[in-house]
């Protein structure tokens, strides 16, 4: 079982059913299952203040991950971590790429995920 938490400020419109089939595609993709992760929606104040804090960053960006380093609780389940995107950078990108703002959060939700199972940036 896959298990995907999502929460969104209200006045962000976003499509969960899309988010979460998104992360069980990506994740059946890879062979994994029994697995929790969680997604949310913010605005770029608040990914500006994470990504400051957390890498030492001032500014803001479009995704952020925090992996809960293959913690498993006791029924087995791997807790992957949680996915931030960005909504204002979601929709400025969505534009940008000519893509449906659902499409771009569903890119950077995999994006994310693929930072919790430790496939970083080309160098």
């Amino acid at each position: 079982m896959i298990s995907v938490l999502i929460s969104s400020e209200s006045r962000y419109r976003i499509d969960r059913q899309k988010i979460k089939k998104g992360i069980e595609d990506f994740l059946g993709q890879v062979g994994m299952n029994e697995v929790e992760v969680s997604v949310a929606v913010v605005g770029g104040r608040k990914i500006r203040s994470l990504n400051k804090t957390y890498r030492q960053l001032d500014e803001s960006t479009d995704v952020l991950s925090f992996p809960q380093e293959g913690s498993r609780d006791p029924d087995g389940i791997l807790r992957l971590g949680d996915i931030l995107v960005c909504y204002p950078q979601a929709i400025e990108q969505a534009v940008e790429e000519d893509k449906m703002v659902d499409e771009k959060i569903n890119e950077l939700v995999e994006h994310g995920l693929r930072h919790l199972l430790g496939i970083h940036h080309p160098e």
